[in-house]
């Protein structure tokens, strides 16, 4: 046998043991991510396990997928339905000790989670977490010390009168949050203030969502105008994600858009939102606040010898800013510039906020 026929044989030999331990690697770790992916109750079938391993950067075909799925069923209490297409699930009576195990840090974490992001993550996201949320419960309530109290002992409120969420459509909502993890434009059906409720169609490039106290915004383009707008989630009646790719502005930013102000809605005429420098003096009590929490990075708080504080800071003009400098009333002595103290003080009428929106 020629030299080099020798050498690429001795090779392929060689390598043989460590290709297939790699294959044998990846092989588990591939069925490990299909077996905590099996929900408990409802059906999962091959097609959407594909899915949400491709989105995890899996390529894997349907076949391998009902390779693996009869492989693992021979060692786990999964089920199958025996229907076409076959949908699988975790059996009604597997022990939970056939999930993953999690301690109770862990199940603390996945509770708060559920209980306070639930409404900004994409609906298929949640149906792949709740086998987690389940497991969370489930080993919170057979743990007897105090990290499963924490939740109990924690809350969230407003620090402003708080609103009942408005009703969300949820195929619309589900459609919505989709096109935007996908990046994808969506086909939309909304019901706009602006234009006496009338129903309008629109096609969006989602960027991003926001919530500001009760109401879900989603921030996009147009795909007639290059500007980003805001529409309430609410309204939306109909979405459907499109194949096309969004389209994204040169260079957005969205912790850049809303520390602009983006939000807190441009005041009167203005056609967006501008940083002014405020000159502030309040009474020793009101003031005493921004000695801990500051308005900007810029802010500077003196404490006066008659006992007022005075603060200044560069802070965006919105009618949110005027609105909350008349909650002061009478705490709040004096207020720079003119034309902001006369919004303040404006006792007609509030200030027409005109955000950047189709709300």
């Amino acid at each position: 046998m020629p030299k080099k026929a020798q050498a690429t044989k001795k090779a392929s030999k060689s390598a043989g043991p460590a290709s297939n331990e790699k294959e044998t690697v990846n092989s588990l770790y591939r069925q490990w991510q299909i077996l905590s992916k099996l929900p408990t109750g409802k059906w999962i079938g091959t097609r959407q396990l594909q899915e949400q391993l491709q989105r995890e950067g899996i390529d894997i075909s349907i076949r391998t997928i009902q390779r693996d799925l009869n492989q693992i069923a021979s060692r786990f209490p999964i089920e199958s339905n025996k229907e076409t297409p076959q949908g699988w699930r975790w059996q009604e009576d597997a022990p939970i000790q056939s999930l993953p195990h999690m301690n109770s840090s862990q199940a603390v974490t996945f509770m708060m989670v559920e209980d306070h992001l639930k409404h900004l993550l994409p609906p298929s996201l949640l149906d792949e977490m709740r086998p987690w949320f389940d497991l969370a419960r489930r080993s919170l309530s057979s743990e007897h010390n105090n990290v499963r109290q924490w939740i109990n002992r924690v809350r969230i409120v407003p620090a402003t009168q708080p609103l009942i969420p408005p009703a969300v459509d949820a195929k619309a909502q589900q459609s919505i949050y989709e096109a935007l993890l996908q990046d994808r434009q969506l086909r939309v059906t909304y019901k706009a203030r602006a234009h006496q409720g009338e129903d309008t169609v629109y096609t969006l490039n989602p960027l991003a969502l926001v919530q500001r106290g009760a109401i879900i915004y989603l921030i996009c383009t147009r795909h007639d105008k290059p500007d980003v707008r805001q529409f309430a989630l609410h309204r939306f009646s109909h979405a459907t994600v499109l194949e096309s790719r969004s389209m994204h502005p040169v260079n957005f930013n969205i912790d850049e858009y809303l520390a602009a102000g983006a939000l807190g809605f441009t005041s009167y005429n203005q056609q967006s939102v501008e940083p002014i420098f405020i000159d502030l003096m309040f009474h020793a009590k009101a003031g005493q606040t921004f000695f801990e929490s500051r308005l900007s990075e810029d802010q500077t708080v003196e404490k006066l010898e008659s006992g007022e504080v005075r603060v200044t800071a560069t802070v965006p003009f919105t009618a949110q800013l005027v609105w909350w400098l008349r909650a002061y009333g009478r705490m709040l002595i004096d207020i720079k510039p003119e034309f902001l103290a006369e919004q303040v003080h404006e006792t007609a009428f509030l200030p027409k906020a005109e955000p950047v929106t189709d709300v």
